[in-house]
């Protein structure tokens, strides 16, 4: 059954179409208030043309029938004046015009009398984080230029991304359009350009569109350090931000801009947002991930046939490549109604899936994050989320792409994957009621950017190491950058660090005769330019057919493991492989074989705190027999079993269930901190128990909770408060000894040297160790793999001071571990009552957890028959009658309760005392 909104939470669509205006009005009513028109605050020097463009400008919003909202008119006003700051308002409020208008209104000149006026100079930059949002949003920058025509100077646009032709790269070189749409690798590009100043110094406004997007990441201090360099050749440049979900607004702010200075524009506009779920005919009481699989199809496919458009969100593309094909084999008649959308596919076949959900011939699109952003679909009805969404801001900007434009409502149905996610339905809607969204805050000092943009501005003229000192302590994520760590960076770009100093190829920044840094050799900016960026995967493969059409590109791990003839699913087809070659795979269509499915790095999203948190609460209300959703109460059998054979967790208690088999003595414990800190607790308890006697655990993690398995019996009872305990540290320094302690034991409870290792392939390839090579030219990951192993073994042995190594230290802590919400875990759990339940059999909780083992020591067949014999055992002993379908129907359930690159997401470690704790790294 579906959880049906009444119908009044829906408001009839208004009449037309357009992106991002303001209130939409008949063409029947009065005209519109002056009072309520966007302001113009002209200058003595500029009024008579600010007033034509106003007139203009207004008349564009009216012959729409639109009404500029109160936050519009706040960003017109705040650009007039030469702030800057932060826009914040609903997907589809309208945005985008808020801050595009304001710049037409400040920037735009009388058109003087000429018969063909030369556009302005590049005047505003608005920066995208994806490619397929430049062509989208180039369109609705133009709409009003055309109202303009008449009374201003033309203005020229255009994109500039990896997808823009050579022939208009080579025009734009010439000379830049004066509103250009980029990407941040494009504009770390354009500041590489010798004539950087002089092409960049005229740019009067820079947008960031999709802030949160960027903000917590590596590309995020890329556009921080951009921003920098354009305030030095323009200090009067304003810089805007646009964001949906952000939860930290005045830290993403002041990341922004640099300062606190910005000004702060919350729009508020009334905007129906609808989050329900579909909900299966029946919650199995003992479940494990993915166990739901496929028997949703049907409710999905009801769905879909009901509404328009509908977009239906994975949240890996190798899930969406088996919903695709399955609801293609479920209605044949659908082909060419649905489509596929993920990152991998070709360029040109990803741009005819967004033209045809533009157009509305497409009934639905089966897709990853590559359609999250603000690209507008306006006949999009419907949203379906396949699994969790694993976080609150996920699920708002993921329900921002149906109904994308004001006054017309919003709504995301829930199709849950594994019977607990139900619980995720009811707790996010409470959580966006009460106004909880994600923080996202920005990366600290990562010195392979940094080292990066000192060759990307070295080339761009040349630098003066003071200067740029001043410039880059201006920027959050440097702010707090010393003098040691700038000169250790200027060593790096100079000649590499003392351990590559002989060699010419690392010399790639260097004083002149004046001071000022230079790129000496033209062969080193030519491979710097060709790996300017921070996005790092791994190296893929190109899948094209034979004599045919590229499809995508797969990851080279994936294709290495199979051999000719074997086939897997790609494209939405089955296809077989032929032969490899040249980093290509070369395929042709199959018919009638069991099909592999590919499977990329990057799925692997942790349940955010706010989240988390909110299922807490969910659960606490379910073990008080408040049911009051649709969700807890199809979800309440499992939760009452949960609750007679155990006890439901709550934010005031630790619960932990113990248990003891054949395979040994098992602890479950459920912090709900997501699946990155329960690995890191998990390895962290384990190490600590193996300290009062020398044990081998296994280990299974889920966003819930984690299991620790040892061979032999374990008295938990006893270690269990023990283990959970803060680390002790110096009375002095505010803790700082307490977090060094746990530092310490976190890394010797790991094999943080490999893990360490995997993370400095990517610092290595961002800080230009390593050349990933020209276009046409790819380098295999075993390549790659090879050449950042060997920097690693030279920087330790020769170099062990080397700051890239500490930096791949702190990105393993503060990414794969999250050492902060570990620290804040360990706090709370340490305020928390633990409340120890021995087991006489697994509980609905900890069979998941158990599942997560089985699958990384048995084959899929011995798991669907072990998991089969256990449900049926389990439901007999609850007083039950329902069976997990046989094991046919559990084996066809295997492939969706795993997520990343083919592996469970928390494999099986063992941990053994260590003789003496390792070095540091």
């Amino acid at each position: 059954m579906s959880t049906k909104p009444d119908p009044g939470d829906f408001l009839p669509p208004p009449p037309g179409e357009g992106r991002g205006g303001g209130k939409r009005h008949v063409r029947s009513e009065p005209p519109l208030d002056e009072s309520r028109l966007p302001p113009s605050r002209p200058t003595p020097s500029g009024g008579r043309s600010k007033t034509k463009v106003k007139t203009a400008l207004d008349a564009w919003f009216a012959a729409r029938g639109w009404k500029p909202f109160k936050f519009q008119r706040d960003v017109w006003k705040a650009i007039a004046q030469g702030q800057s700051g932060l826009l914040h308002a609903t997907t589809g409020a309208g945005k985008t015009y808020a801050v595009w208008l304001g710049a037409l209104q400040a920037f735009s000149r009388a058109r003087k009398e000429t018969a063909r006026p030369a556009p302005p100079p590049l005047t505003v930059l608005w920066l995208t984080p994806m490619r397929a949002l430049a062509a989208d949003t180039l369109r609705a920058l133009q709409q009003p230029l055309e109202a303009l025509g008449a009374e201003v100077h033309p203005w020229s646009t255009g994109a500039r991304s990896g997808d823009t032709s050579s022939a208009e790269r080579s025009a734009q070189n010439q000379r830049l359009p004066s509103v250009l749409v980029t990407t941040p690798e494009s504009l770390s590009l354009l500041l590489a350009r010798s004539d950087a100043s002089e092409v960049l110094g005229s740019v009067r406004m820079a947008v960031v569109d999709e802030w949160h997007e960027l903000l917590g990441n590596k590309r995020g201090v890329q556009v921080q350090l951009a921003l920098a360099r354009l305030k030095r050749w323009n200090q009067g440049i304003a810089i805007w931000g646009m964001s949906a979900t952000l939860g930290n607004l005045r830290e993403a702010m002041r990341a922004l801009l640099g300062h606190d200075e910005g000004v702060l524009v919350q729009g508020q506009v009334p905007k129906k947002l609808v989050i329900d779920s579909l909900l299966p005919g029946r919650a199995e009481r003992f479940p494990w991930g993915g166990h739901l699989g496929l028997t949703m199809l049907p409710q999905v496919i009801e769905e879909i046939a009901a509404s328009k458009t509908t977009l239906v969100f994975t949240n890996t593309r190798s899930q969406s490549e088996i919903w695709y094909q399955a609801l293609l084999e479920a209605r044949p008649d659908w082909a060419g109604l649905i489509a596929l959308h993920h990152g991998s596919l070709d360029r040109e076949v990803r741009e005819w899936v967004e033209l045809g959900l533009k157009s509305g011939e497409l009934k639905a699109v089966v897709c990853t994050s590559s359609l999250d952003l603000g690209v507008d679909f306006l006949p999009v009805e419907r949203v379906l989320q396949i699994g969790s969404p694993k976080g609150v801001a996920r699920l708002l900007q993921r329900a921002g792409r149906s109904g994308h434009a004001p006054g017309r409502p919003s709504r995301i149905t829930l199709v849950p994957t594994h019977s607990i996610e139900m619980v995720e339905g009811a707790a996010a809607r409470a959580a966006i009621a009460a106004g909880h969204i994600e923080a996202r805050h920005s990366p600290g000092q990562p010195l392979d950017v940094l080292v990066q943009h000192l060759v990307t501005v070295a080339l761009g003229g040349g630098f003066v190491p003071d200067d740029l000192y001043a410039e880059v302590r201006g920027t959050a994520a440097y702010e707090n950058l010393s003098r040691e760590t700038w000169q250790w960076c200027l060593d790096f770009v100079s000649q590499g660090g003392p351990s590559l100093s002989a060699y010419p190829d690392y010399r790639r920044a260097v004083p002149d005769a004046e001071g000022v840094w230079r790129v000496p050799d033209a062969r080193l900016a030519r491979r710097h330019r060709m790996n300017i960026g921070t996005i790092v995967s791994d190296a893929s493969m190109s899948v094209q057919f034979l004599g045919g059409a590229k499809i995508g590109s797969v990851e080279e791990g994936f294709v290495a493991r199979m051999k000719p003839g074997d086939c897997f699913l790609f494209g939405g087809r089955l296809l077989e492989l032929v032969r490899i070659h040249d980093m290509t795979a070369w395929v042709r269509r199959a018919s009638g074989k069991r099909p592999a499915v590919p499977r990329w790095n990057g799925g692997r999203m942790p349940l955010s705190n706010t989240l988390a948190d909110a299922v807490v609460q969910q659960l606490a209300l379910a073990g008080d027999g408040a049911y009051g959703s649709p969700e807890l109460q199809c979800v309440r059998p499992l939760l009452e079993i949960q609750q007679q054979w155990s006890a439901l967790p709550t934010p005031q208690t630790l619960l932990a269930e113990t248990l003891t088999t054949r395979e040994g003595s098992h602890l479950f414990l459920y912090p709900f901190a997501g699946r990155h800190v329960h690995l890191g607790l998990a390895s962290l308890l384990a190490w600590r128990v193996a300290q009062h006697e020398a044990r081998t655990f296994s280990i299974a993690v889920n966003d819930y909770g984690f299991e620790l398995l040892s061979a032999t019996e374990v008295d938990w009872p006893a270690l269990l408060p023990q283990v959970l305990r803060l680390p002790e540290g110096n009375e002095e320094g505010d803790g700082e000894g307490a977090r060094a302690a746990l530092l310490h034991e976190v890394l010797a409870s790991l094999n943080a040297g490999e893990l360490a290792q995997r993370r400095f392939r990517e610092i290595a390839r961002v800080s230009g160790l390593i050349f990933q090579g020209y276009p046409g030219e790819k380098r295999s990951s075993r390549q790659l793999q090879a050449s950042s192993s060997l920097f690693w073994e030279v920087f330790r042995k020769y170099d062990p001071g080397n700051r890239l190594l500490q930096q791949a230290e702190q990105e393993l802590l503060a990414q794969e571990l999250e050492i902060g919400r570990l620290r804040a875990s360990l706090t709370r759990m340490a305020g928390q009552q633990l409340v120890l339940k021995p087991l006489a059999r697994p509980t609905p909780f900890s069979f998941p957890l158990m599942v997560e083992l089985f699958r990384e020591k048995l084959s899929n067949e011995n798991v669907a028959d072990r998991i089969a014999r256990m449900v049926e055992q389990l439901e007999k002993a609850a007083g039950g009658v329902v069976t997990a379908g046989g094991v046919d129907r559990v084996k066809s359930t295997l492939a969706f309760g795993r997520e990343g690159a083919g592996k469970p997401p928390a494999p099986r470690r063992e941990r053994r005392r260590p003789s003496r704790p390792p070095p540091p790294l």
